[in-house]
């Protein structure tokens, strides 16, 4: 089990801390399971792990925590259930709104939210503008995602724009492609964190994790707490990243 907050805090270097932390919440509806409660408790109990990671972000001073809320084959899921995680959304909006406006915490959303509810559109749009002067650590929450929509979004938008301006046919940027993403004002995720033990990237991000840290941690979402993302975090200072390339020792 992992220390203590405060035993584990202290381990942290605030110079070297990630500028992005992405997130994979799993083990919602495990952590119910193993409960014998319907699947939908475990989304409701993953909510104050929510509330406890971005808090400890913030105090950390992460620059973007980016998390994975609902991704486009979650529509595949039991209807009632779908509809019960974008009441919990709508809910989780209007209870926590005035608390991260407080804090300085500029919210955001990734993909394609057209395909959600009028009411769940409103209620994204208000708490977009509400924030949007704010500051503070960068809160995303990636709904209705996938990783290879968001590519191939951005490559059917650079193709319009080659009607307009054939020199794009010519060859483009990674930097280019990178502007026409939904993190196109983010800068990629240093770590990516997945919980529930699965090692799989489940369509998160697939361009921006290209060099992102992976730590794996066996423990559900519902029990993801603040030791649990500062062993994460010591993880991470402890690696060496190279981007592909060797350090100065490994290259003589």
């Amino acid at each position: 089990m992992p220390s203590a907050p405060d035993d584990r805090i202290r381990l942290i270097d605030p110079d070297a801390v990630p500028a992005h932390i992405a997130v994979i919440m799993d083990g919602n509806g495990r952590w119910a399971r193993q409960r014998n409660l319907p699947r939908i408790a475990g989304h409701q109990a993953g909510i104050q792990s929510v509330r406890e990671i971005l808090e400890a972000s913030a105090e950390l001073g992460v620059g973007a925590l980016t998390l994975y809320a609902f991704s486009t084959e979650n529509w595949k899921r039991p209807p009632s259930e779908v509809e019960a995680l974008m009441e919990l959304l709508r809910e989780y909006l209007g209870r926590e709104i005035d608390n991260l406006d407080r804090n300085d915490i500029r919210f955001g959303t990734l993909g394609d939210s057209s395909a959600l509810s009028p009411v769940i559109q409103s209620e994204l749009k208000h708490a977009v503008e509400r924030t949007a002067a704010n500051s503070g650590l960068r809160f995303n929450v990636a709904l209705n995602y996938s990783g290879r929509d968001d590519l191939r979004r951005a490559v059917n938008t650079i193709l319009s724009k080659a009607k307009d301006d054939p020199r794009l046919l010519e060859g483009i940027s990674e930097e280019y492609i990178s502007r026409h993403l939904y993190t196109a004002d983010l800068a990629d995720p240093d770590l990516l964190i997945r919980t529930s033990g699965e090692w799989r990237v489940s369509n998160f991000l697939l361009w921006q994790i290209a060099y992102s840290e992976i730590w794996v941690t066996d423990t559900l979402w519902p029990d993801f707490r603040r030791p649990h993302l500062y062993e994460a975090i010591i993880a991470y200072q402890k690696r060496e990243r190279r981007y592909g390339g060797l350090t100065p020792a490994l290259a003589r």
